[in-house]
């Protein structure tokens, strides 16, 4: 019998697979493009070749260790739960495979795009070594150190998958243990040495930390530390196979449905009471909610979701309030004011974009999107079921957020000096725009990848990617562009920020009137041929664009 069959045969598949060789040159590309960027704004500047070389190694291995150590929750989080959740996992363990050959086959199959795409990635990483100021010893530690975060990460998702079977609890616990690990563990240990007037952490709250072992295989922290580095980079390393055996042995004995004890179904009550309330008031609102839309029941059965928007609101609140009373008026000040706002922004746009996207690819992927359309409800109901839900649970908290904006732009304006003031009133009603907008974009986008794509986490991606990442790509691209045309000699006028603004506004709005219009008319006029492809092979994107010119509009399926 063939050692370890299952992890063979992902890797044949993987390397017949187009988009394994897309990721590595697209990782490569994206790394060089912030290389090339972060150079040539630096050079524009005048700054010392070892200056340049100091920040590019480290902007750009700190992006590397932070995408490894957060890539299992795209990659292995969700792996064993949705075989559980499909019941295939137990079909596997009827054949002669032992636990570690299904865990590490599952490993490999969710790791290896990310596992390749770290391996495109890391030869780039050296090349701030020929600038100068920096070892091959530094290099080659932290490429340890990105490696080793990356097992931690899989190995942590794919153990807390074998212990789940939702998809939301498995990504939620395992960034909840990455989080864990990188920031609250350190955390806690320098509360501890607050409390004892020290400024000594106990080594035992920075060690287990993938985070501490980036910052200790800095040149100028690792002399004269170097074992405290070997000591975190092996206990990081050790959890990690601690985490896969415990996947190993959970698997084969998590997949069985068991009754449901007197104890767990009295817990399953009062569960189901603290989410919905009562069986009368659930009854009432499903009610409610079924004549306003049918669709808009279904997407808002979970009735706990609005809450955990303002859970987000609250947090903040606190941290605010914590901030107050501990620096008094120093805490208000414009720097606080703008990254409360991109915090806020940010988690909303993600926020909202996923529970978009999650619907309509749950329901196309369980094959009942299917017996909707078979129902008289239409696909403008469907649309409008969706975006009811999405109103329900985040209106509020976006009202709140922007007039938040307000206050944080009328209280800034006494703090600044009067020469920036126009730069002051100029961007934050811009911000405020944008914010819209992108959340009407990233509403017709998300449901259209989630109608289209593979799987949830591309659905996701594939909408940040077109809504969030593609303008300030754009807004890069032309000024590395204004800086190589500065540094081959060519005079250019030195522009204000206003053309910066309008230049991020332009293409920020432009990207949202683009992919919003585009996929909110796939959406309204093949929303029925997208929901039955999944049971045809999808054409490549060549392919598509070849017949969408030559033959015109596709066949719609009523």
């Amino acid at each position: 019998m063939t050692f370890l069959p299952v992890v063979a045969r992902e890797l044949r598949v993987a390397s017949r697979r187009r988009a394994t060789y897309w990721l590595r040159c697209g990782a490569a590309g994206s790394v060089i493009f912030a290389g090339t960027w972060i150079f040539v704004m630096m050079q524009s500047e005048r700054q010392s070749p070892r200056e340049i070389a100091a920040a590019l190694f480290y902007m750009l291995t700190g992006c590397a260790a932070f995408f490894s150590l957060f890539s299992g929750i795209r990659a292995t989080a969700d792996c064993l739960s949705s075989e559980k959740r499909e019941g295939t996992l137990g079909l596997l363990f009827l054949t002669d495979l032992k636990g570690y050959d299904v865990v590490l086959g599952k490993l490999v199959a969710g790791s290896v795009n990310s596992a390749f795409a770290l391996a495109a990635v890391v030869p780039v990483l050296g090349v701030p070594v020929l600038l100068g100021g920096l070892t091959l010893g530094e290099f080659g530690r932290m490429a340890l150190v990105v490696m080793n975060a990356l097992f931690l990460s899989l190995t942590i998702g794919i153990a807390v998958s074998a212990m789940s079977r939702a998809a939301q609890k498995a990504v939620g616990l395992t960034f909840l243990l990455a989080l864990t690990l990188l920031a609250l563990v350190p955390a806690c240990g320098a509360l501890l040495a607050y409390r004892r007037n020290t400024s000594i952490i106990e080594p035992g709250f920075l060690l287990p930390s993938p985070g501490y072992t980036y910052w200790m295989a800095v040149a100028l922290n690792y002399t004269g530390h170097q074992a405290e580095f070997w000591q975190s980079l092996s206990l990081v390393h050790g959890m990690g196979w601690l985490a896969l055996g415990l996947a190993c042995l959970v698997a084969p004995r998590s997949w069985q449905d068991r009754p449901l004890g007197v104890r767990r179904l009295r817990w399953r009550e009062r569960w189901q009471y603290l989410l919905g309330g009562a069986r009368s008031e659930r009854a009432q609102y499903r009610r409610a909610l079924l004549a306003e839309n049918a669709f808009y029941w279904l997407s808002s059965r979970a009735r706990l979701k609005p809450v955990l928007v303002w859970l987000l609101l609250g947090s903040t609140a606190g941290l605010w309030a914590w901030g107050l009373w501990k620096f008094h008026r120093e805490w208000l000040d414009p720097v606080a004011y703008v990254l409360t706002a991109i915090w806020l922004n940010i988690a909303l746009r993600v926020w909202l974009a996923n529970e978009a996207v999650r619907q309509l690819a749950e329901e196309r992927k369980a094959g009942t999107l299917e017996l909707l359309l078979c129902t008289p409800l239409s696909v403008r109901e469907i649309l409008r079921g969706q975006g009811l839900s999405l109103q329900r649970q985040f209106l509020g908290p976006v009202l709140i957020v922007l007039v938040l904006e307000l206050a944080f732009m009328l209280a800034g304006l006494r703090q600044i000096d009067s020469g920036d003031r126009g730069l002051w009133l100029a961007v934050w009603p811009a911000g405020m725009v944008m914010f819209v907008a992108d959340l009407f974009a990233l509403y017709w986008v998300a449901m259209w990848q989630g109608l289209t794509a593979k799987t949830i986490s591309h659905a996701s991606a594939g909408t940040l990617v077109r809504v969030l990442f593609l303008p300030w790509g754009g807004f890069g691209l032309v000024m590395m562009t204004g800086g190589l045309l500065s540094l081959a000699g060519r005079t250019l006028p030195n522009p204000e920020w206003q053309f910066f603004l309008a230049l991020w506004f332009t293409l920020g709005l432009a990207a949202d009137v683009g992919f919003g219009s585009f996929a909110r008319h796939k959406l309204l006029n093949e929303f029925r041929l997208a929901a039955q492809e999944r049971y045809s092979t999808r054409a490549s994107f060549w392919q598509r664009l070849w017949r969408g010119r030559s033959t015109g509009p596709e066949r719609r399926v009523c």
